[in-house]
């Protein structure tokens, strides 16, 4: 029997050699790269009938450049890498895996905002150069903090780690108000539009995909809608935030701070617009990244393979 040809093509962007690949190895004859370029593309798929990919561009181009590709799976949920169009047009089947990360991010949001509101680091490193030991009292309040209970959490886009994220909020005590294009029922929330979520909210996190009319959602018109002291999350993609206009607001004071760990270009360009920017922290697209979140992910990757080798594929993509 022969067997499938299988390519890997971004091996590094999921394990780092601590998470394995051996059940997707137990699928077919695989070819693993540990990145691929975008000029290695075709040159990396070869003839291999199935890929994995993760960022790796897929345009029409590309595509029809590899005649016997077809299958792709994104070690991802989002795909506006690859052209669905063509896909559908060439007959290459495409899955994902949805709600994979939720818990991971929805947590990683809150320790962005935690940063904010405690300022655990900025008192570790206070201690650490002898703050404490000068101090006259016994609690040193070098860094002012604030409690979370009470607060206004503004979530934009309402999928399950915008859930997740409200679920977390009310834990808290937060008042959660939502800005999404489809409403659900849910009453621990309350939704709104996109100019009283701006205005109201002490915290805003974006969880909307990027799509044209997401696309700079966060920009001018809307940061000046903002209270001074709020401070925004972005962990859905980067170009959701317009940069320039983030980072004139923060330089201003127009807003307390904004905390992503997603950029319009990645990995970081020396020449981002947020490098410097006051009241800035960034990470480097990790909220995703726990080891049990990746050991999830290739898993569901392994399955959405294996159903589709059975002739019944699982998690497509379609629109």
């Amino acid at each position: 029997m022969c067997m499938m040809k299988i390519s890997i093509l971004e091996a590094k962007t999921v394990s780092k050699g601590d998470v394995s690949f051996e059940e997707i190895y137990s699928l077919g004859e695989v070819t693993e790269f540990p990145l691929t370029p975008v000029d290695k593309i075709v040159e990396n798929v070869g003839d291999a009938e199935a890929v994995l990919c993760n960022k790796t561009p897929f345009t029409e181009d590309v595509l029809r450049a590899c005649p016997k590709l077809k299958y792709i799976g994104l070690c991802a949920t989002g795909y506006n890498n690859i052209d669905l169009k063509a896909c559908r047009e060439l007959g290459i089947t495409v899955c994902n895996v949805p709600a994979y990360s939720t818990d991971a991010v929805a947590q990683h949001v809150f320790a962005l905002m935690l940063h904010f509101a405690s300022r655990v680091a900025e008192y570790d490193g206070f201690v650490k150069s002898g703050g404490w030991i000068r101090s006259d009292t016994f609690s040193n309040f070098a860094f002012p903090i604030r409690e979370l209970s009470g607060k206004t959490l503004g979530i934009i886009g309402y999928g399950s780690i915008g859930r997740k994220t409200a679920q977390i909020a009310n834990a808290f005590g937060m008042n959660v108000i939502v800005s999404t294009r489809t409403p659900k029922q849910d009453d621990t929330v309350k939704f709104t539009d996109m100019e009283t979520l701006f205005s109201k909210s002490d915290f805003i996190s974006v969880h909307c995909p990027l799509t044209e009319a997401t696309k700079e959602l966060v920009g001018r018109d809307m940061l000046k809608l903002c209270k001074e002291s709020c401070v925004i999350v972005n962990t859905s993609r980067g170009p959701v935030i317009d940069e320039e206009a983030l980072a004139e607001a923060l330089n201003s004071g127009r807003i307390a701070g904004a905390a992503l760990d997603v950029l319009c270009t990645e990995p970081m360009l020396e020449s981002c617009p947020l490098i410097g920017a006051k009241n800035c922290i960034i990470t480097p697209h990790v909220a995703w990244a726990p080891l049990e979140t990746r050991e999830r992910l290739v898993k569901v990757v392994a399955e959405n393979l294996r159903a589709y080798i059975n002739g019944a594929p699982i998690n497509t993509v379609t629109e």
